[in-house]
């Protein structure tokens, strides 16, 4: 099983989004994803609007990504 890790571009000026994300995809048997980077949820959105935003921009970056398992998914303020 392949395992691949990538990042979303860096939002412009540098900036980093407000929250940082983990997906882990795989497709069973085949191979695996992990990708990660930054997002700005919109104002009022839910964990499950920016899960749903950031799997459906994976999927149209990697279409062969669309019916993989999740078998991942973190979402935390992007902070220490």
């Amino acid at each position: 099983m392949t395992t691949q890790t990538s990042q979303s571009p860096a939002p412009a000026s540098g900036v980093q989004g407000s929250h940082h994300w983990i997906l882990t995809l795989e497709l069973p048997g085949r191979a695996a994803a992990t990708q990660y980077g930054t997002w700005n949820p919109h104002p009022g959105a839910t964990r499950s609007d920016v899960f749903l935003a950031i799997r459906q921009e994976i999927s149209r970056r990697h279409p062969e990504l669309s019916s993989a398992v999740v078998s991942f998914f973190s979402l935390e303020p992007n902070q220490l």
